[in-house]
């Protein structure tokens, strides 16, 4: 069994907040597709398929912060077991204030594409890039920031010598 070094789980009030806000969206916009009749009809269906979506969003929202994110020796998984990165695949980390990373958060930049992924609220990867953040604590992903940093400057380290 591997050693974590650090967790990311969600905030309860930002987890509660999100996952409220998309249902307060879907609820209203189906109510305003089904209660009011519109001209044209192409409208309607938007409304109707937009308020649908928000909800199954929702849905997403609510079972990706359920789980928590893992940082072990070897890779960043969350705790279905499903791998972000890989710790030898990773390139940099970006935290500054202008980075465009998620709220309370980072972005790891790979070395290869893993292929795209997404848990809305909690993580994303996209190309060469996984950013992870959203609804998170931002104290552990500071921390969990701060360790990969170690790691890559150990790495380079190592590297030099």
């Amino acid at each position: 069994m591997t050693k974590v070094l650090a967790t990311v789980s969600a905030s309860l009030p930002r987890r509660v907040f999100g996952i409220g806000v998309l249902l307060l969206l879907g609820g209203v916009v189906l109510y305003i597709g089904l209660a009011r009749p519109h001209d044209a009809p192409g409208w309607q269906v938007f409304m109707l398929v937009f308020g649908i979506l928000m909800l199954w969003l929702a849905e997403m929202m609510r079972r990706a912060t359920g789980r928590g994110l893992r940082l072990t020796e070897e890779a960043l998984v969350d705790d279905a077991g499903r791998e972000l990165a890989r710790i030898d695949q990773i390139e940099a980390v970006e935290r500054g204030t202008f980075a465009m990373k998620p709220t309370n958060g980072f972005v790891l930049h790979l070395k290869t594409a893993p292929g795209r992924a997404w848990a809305p609220g909690m993580w994303w990867r996209l190309g060469r890039r996984v950013g992870v953040g959203g609804v998170t604590a931002a104290g552990q992903t500071k921390f969990m920031a701060e360790i990969l940093t170690a790691r890559l400057h150990e790495r380079a380290q190592a590297d030099e010598a």
